[in-house]
């Protein structure tokens, strides 16, 4: 049922027959952006009512220590914007941590902004795997004029964009599946990743999944403890997910989760006790499906 402490995940994924983990959702930012996205954490429960203590609040050499110690063999660290004029920049910084770090794929970002259609494909050209799309953290409308040649450009490409558009862990003023599924009608070729299965609206992103085949979910904080108090997975997740079980994608929003990354992986790993979906299903989640869609 999947490992028990952080210090079992090396042997319970050899279990299962695979070298190493591959994470599409966790994040590395620029250390003063970090400590204000970990600010944000710290004072969550001012708002919501309940606390969100980081798990991993260390530097980022021991973070990327730490992946390696979990067996992930490649991830894509995720970096987003919340105003013009940023989304470029991080965009050179994600460049550089590639770089300097082996297990992280080239990953870019966007914002609606005059300048996003030319820096998106000036990220593709110079070889991004992966983009983020942050509706909640930029307060931006996803259908904005100004993103469409942007949308455009990464279906043309096929590289996955995670989009974190639903109202977990607060609302937005443009969150919500419906909205985002305004784009896809508009871009059904998009290979989009719906951050946290679109949480909390599961019903809705399913629908996406099932409606365009290029739509996948992702299980960052899906289905652990901390969130099913919050935001439960409806009862017939498991026979929901024997139909488009290869469109599942592990992600974890490591560090800024409150508990362990094992907790992550014991979730996913009770969806796959269902005899629907197996250990197949598991090695897809955790290596085999975004190992493809990072083009591994």
């Amino acid at each position: 049922m999947g490992p028990e402490r952080d210090e079992d995940i090396r042997e319970w994924v050899r279990g299962l027959g695979l070298d190493g983990l591959v994470d599409l959702h966790l994040h590395f930012l620029p250390e003063r952006m970090l400590v204000k996205v970990w600010a944000y954490f710290d004072r969550i429960g001012e708002r919501t009512g309940y606390e969100w203590p980081i798990q991993y609040r260390v530097a980022e050499d021991e973070r990327v220590a730490l992946l390696e110690s979990f067996g992930v063999l490649r991830y894509a660290p995720l970096a987003y914007p919340h105003k013009p004029g940023m989304a470029e920049w991080l965009n050179g910084w994600l460049r550089e941590f590639a770089e300097r770090v082996p297990a992280a794929v080239p990953t870019a970002t966007l914002y609606p902004e005059p300048s996003a259609s030319t820096y998106v494909v000036e990220a593709l050209q110079a070889g991004a795997r992966c983009f983020k799309a942050h509706v909640q953290v930029g307060a931006y409308d996803p259908r904005d004029e100004l993103l469409d040649p942007a949308w455009g450009a990464l279906a043309e490409a096929g590289v996955p964009v995670v989009v974190h558009a639903g109202h977990g862990p607060e609302r937005g003023p443009h969150t919500g599946l419906d909205v985002f599924g305004e784009v896809l009608a508009r871009h059904p070729r998009l290979t989009a990743v719906l951050a946290h299965a679109g949480m909390p609206e599961y019903a809705e992103a399913l629908a996406l999944v099932e409606r365009y085949p290029r739509v996948h979910l992702d299980t960052t904080m899906v289905g652990v403890p901390f969130t099913e108090a919050l935001m439960p997975l409806p009862p017939d997740w498991t026979s929901r997910l024997a139909d488009i079980a290869d469109r599942i994608v592990l992600g974890t929003d490591f560090p800024n989760i409150p508990y362990s990354y094992a907790t992550q992986l014991r979730a996913v790993a009770g969806w796959a006790a269902d005899d629907r979906l197996g250990d197949d299903f598991l090695r897809a989640v955790l290596h085999d499906t975004p190992a493809k869609l990072l083009n591994l």
